[in-house]
């Protein structure tokens, strides 16, 4: 059953049916205007807290001043955001996603990008570059297109695209010179080819995550500095649970190791349910952001899970035993103080982008983290993580205007995550009408397309 995860894994993004066209951009105030969020309750994430009744002014893609209603002037010929008691918090982040390669359909690539944005998603690490995408992340940065603030890993370091250390060496100098944002490590690569891509990125100030190679294992990959271990990668090898049952003192030694080394992990747990198989066909095939997802792309992801399940040796059982030692494992590096980001892997098999993290949440709490470790996760954890690159992830003046406001009070319930107003990425807002018009516009390109 193991040798079929990788494949699995395999992105199905490639020669996808279009979208419909992307909307202008009429219905998104521009980061120009001077825009005011005028009596919000505001979830600063800067601790587990609550400033009510809040006025929060945002001008050039950042906040210019925060304060109480009656002390807090809006400036002239601001656009006001009325808050009526709602709240805003700090835009959240999917930290292993993915965005479709630039020979995809422009309508499809400019809908995963809308999708992220419309499920409060403002800043995305792409996990697998393809040529030509850095023009992308350039044209959302400049707010031609609705997407988020795009931070891109180039092309994976594998053992199909790395065949010596010293075309590992040469592949990283390449990278960083193009101006990737960081490398993504992919299965396949040997203990040589490691050290000499880690050796380079470290020399070039590279950053480098995802999978931990066979021939690496985790405690090398550790030492040699990789920041991110993606899917809990290396985690269940280390510790031998697909061979047996968890021990407990080796992670918590692992736990230990990975606190001291400062690394990063991103969970991404649906997924993972989805590719052992414990979730349920018919519930997945029914969820309903499916009809956000490209129908030949949905019949992919039900065929894949059928062929999964229809493998001689799948044993159900044994994948919850599995999925269950996963669950641990997050929940002893979170007790653990081993520094958790949030992502999901989207658009991954039943992974919509943006509407995978509502499901990804649950988990979190699952495996022992309160709500506003949740949320930290993928606000202030994201702010820290990208330190070097900007300043967002909590709410406070100078920040990057990544906000998210919403009807409930996240802190009460995680899941209130979902009942969004409206969403600014970088200054620029899209309220809920805008949102939901755009979101009809990439349903109604796929309706009359029945999945089977």
């Amino acid at each position: 059953m193991r040798g079929s995860f990788a494949i699995a894994l395999l992105p199905l993004l490639i020669g996808l049916p279009a979208c419909a066209d992307a909307a202008p951009d009429s219905g998104a105030a521009s980061p120009d205007t001077v825009q005011a969020f005028v009596g919000v309750d505001v979830l600063p994430m800067d601790s587990e807290r609550v400033l009510a009744d809040q006025t929060v002014v945002v001008d050039g893609g950042r906040i210019v001043a925060m304060g109480p209603v009656a002390t807090t002037p809006v400036p002239a010929g601001a656009l006001r955001i009325e808050g009526d008691g709602r709240f805003l918090m700090p835009g959240l982040a999917e930290m292993h996603g993915h965005i479709p390669p630039p020979q995809a359909p422009a309508q499809h690539i400019e809908a995963v990008l809308f999708l992220y944005v419309a499920n409060g998603i403002t800043t995305v690490r792409g996990m697998l570059g393809h040529p030509g995408q850095l023009d992308l992340k350039a044209r959302a940065t400049r707010g031609e297109i609705v997407a988020p603030n795009l931070y891109l890993a180039g092309p994976s370091f594998s053992g199909q695209s790395v065949s010596s250390p010293e075309q590992a060496d040469a592949r990283v100098r390449q990278q960083a010179a193009e101006g990737w944002d960081l490398l993504k490590v992919h299965p396949g690569l040997t203990l040589e080819q490691y050290d000499a891509m880690a050796r380079a990125a470290r020399e070039t100030g590279m950053r480098f995550g995802g999978h931990v190679p066979e021939a690496v294992g985790l405690r090398h990959a550790i030492e040699m500095g990789q920041e991110t271990f993606d899917h809990i990668d290396g985690y269940e090898q280390e510790l031998g649970t697909f061979e047996g049952a968890l021990d407990e003192t080796a992670l918590a030694e692992l736990v230990e190791i990975s606190r001291e080394a400062g690394v990063w992990i991103v969970p991404t747990q649906v997924l993972w349910e989805t590719l052992y198989g414990t979730a349920g066909l018919d519930s997945l095939r029914t969820l309903p952001e499916l009809r956000y997802a490209p129908p030949e792309q949905v019949r992919q992801w039900i065929s894949i899970h059928e062929q999964r399940l229809a493998e001689p040796d799948f044993d159900l059982a044994e994948s919850r035993r599995l999925i269950a030692a996963r669950l641990r494992i997050l929940e002893a590096l979170h007790d653990g103080g081993v520094r958790i980001l949030m992502g999901t892997d989207a658009p991954q098999q039943f992974s919509v982008p943006g509407f995978s993290l509502h499901r990804e949440i649950r988990r979190m709490t699952q495996a022992g983290m309160s709500p506003y470790e949740v949320l930290s996760s993928g606000t202030r954890n994201v702010g820290e993580y990208f330190a070097n690159e900007d300043d967002f992830g909590t709410v406070a003046p100078g920040k990057r205007a990544d906000l998210v406001l919403l009807r409930a009070n996240p802190l009460d319930d995680v899941g209130n995550v979902d009942s969004i107003e409206g969403v600014m990425v970088a200054g620029r807002w899209l309220a809920r009408d805008e949102i939901d018009r755009r979101l009809q516009a990439v349903a109604e390109a796929y309706a009359g397309q029945e999945i089977q």
